[in-house]
């Protein structure tokens, strides 16, 4: 009788560990989840399986870096934004309504040491009508693909705002034609 209740009562714990064993398993792989970075790494290299949304009509023909389009570009000159000196450059294609510009930001000639995130926009202040894009470093500079509004608000400018390891943000802005 003694063998039986010990059998009966190991036979329980095994269950209730197996069980709390595979409960375990679940929360174990989402903590295994990558945690999302804040900033940027400045070491991504062509190739690396990090999609920038490039299309087909900014095809590179040189086979050269991603964020070379070889589309002549377009300067689009220098501002203060906040304690940054911002330079900002566009390829040279003309600007449609509906289609994207290849935008490139320098802050203070590189990534800027405290800068976080960098988004961009063509349009008004308010950004209305307008999709924001955030930009990845490539290269030493912010690069992306910013939407152009349908129709470009008159005045449209591009937009760019800088947000700072403290979640300080900055906005300037420059005018899109040479």
């Amino acid at each position: 009788m003694k063998n039986a209740f010990i059998l009966a009562t190991v036979a329980l714990v095994i269950t209730l560990f197996g069980c709390e064993k595979s409960q375990d398993k679940p929360a174990a792989k989402e903590s295994a989840k990558p945690e999302v970075a804040t900033k940027p790494k400045d070491d991504q290299k062509p190739g690396d399986g990090h999609d920038h949304g490039h299309h087909d009509d900014h095809a590179h023909q040189d086979g050269g870096d991603p964020s070379d389009h070889g589309d002549e570009v377009v300067e689009l000159g220098s501002a203060k934004l906040g304690e940054f000196n911002v330079r900002a450059a566009r390829d040279k294609a003309e600007l449609k309504p509906g289609g994207d510009a290849p935008i490139d930001v320098w802050i203070d000639g590189g990534v800027g040491k405290e800068v976080t995130a960098v988004r961009l926009w063509i349009g008004t202040q308010d950004a209305k009508g307008s999709i924001r894009a955030k930009a990845d470093i490539e290269n030493g500079k912010w690069h992306t693909h910013v939407e152009i509004p349908s129709p470009i608000p008159t005045g449209g400018r591009l937009w760019v705002e800088l947000e700072e390891s403290g979640g300080k943000k900055t906005v300037g802005s420059f005018d899109l034609s040479p």
